[in-house]
């Protein structure tokens, strides 16, 4: 899992409600087993027309989003059905963390293993954070997760809660298992003791 510590980027502006994963990344795409090639995909009823060519008037085929790592998205983000390939697609695609006012709580816990933040914000400052993005489209924000801050360049600036052990996660760019295996000496050395160890 990639390190998240500071992340300073422009952003792009979804600002559609209950966007829910199904919408994220299409129920037809969820064979795939590994992250490979995920990001095409995403937003892809959206993102792209019948015959396949990409839809002008979609946010993500703009000159504005490319290369963008941070998403501002509407309320109640990744709602619907379980699916790890939701951040799957957003991370291939190059997200790095995405801003809402609410995430549905499975979508939350799914992001932050794959190392996607999901940032909440409440609704006064989404709405600041809205305006000021809409009027400076070139400007970037910058979220520091190691002090949980962010702030817009030369706008809006707060804080942000997290799990402390996401946050440790996210800040050693490991996921559970690998948070575990750190510790695979202190581990093997308490097995050793209670007579456990070969």
């Amino acid at each position: 899992m990639a390190q998240f510590t500071t992340l300073t980027s422009r952003v792009v502006l979804l600002l559609v409600n209950d966007i829910d994963t199904d919408q994220i990344i299409p129920a037809r795409f969820l064979k795939a087993t590994d992250k490979k090639g995920m990001g095409d995909h995403l937003f892809a009823d959206w993102r792209y027309n019948s015959d396949g060519s990409p839809r002008n008037d979609f946010v993500l085929n703009t000159p504005d989003a490319k290369g963008a790592a941070v998403l501002i998205a509407g309320d109640n983000f990744g709602c619907g059905s379980s699916r790890e390939h939701a951040p799957w697609a957003l991370t291939a695609y190059g997200f790095r963390a995405v801003i809402s006012t609410s995430f549905a709580d499975i979508f939350r816990n799914n992001a932050l293993k794959n190392g996607l933040l999901p940032l909440t914000v409440d609704r006064t400052m989404h709405e600041s954070l809205v305006a000021y993005f809409k009027a400076h489209r070139d400007v970037s924000v910058t979220i520091d997760l190691r002090t949980q801050s962010f702030e817009a360049q030369g706008g809006p600036s707060g804080t942000f809660t997290i799990d402390p052990f996401a946050r440790t996660c996210l800040l050693n760019g490991v996921d559970e298992l690998g948070y575990i295996l750190r510790f695979e000496s202190q581990i093997k050395a308490f097995e050793m003791a209670r007579g456990g160890g070969s």
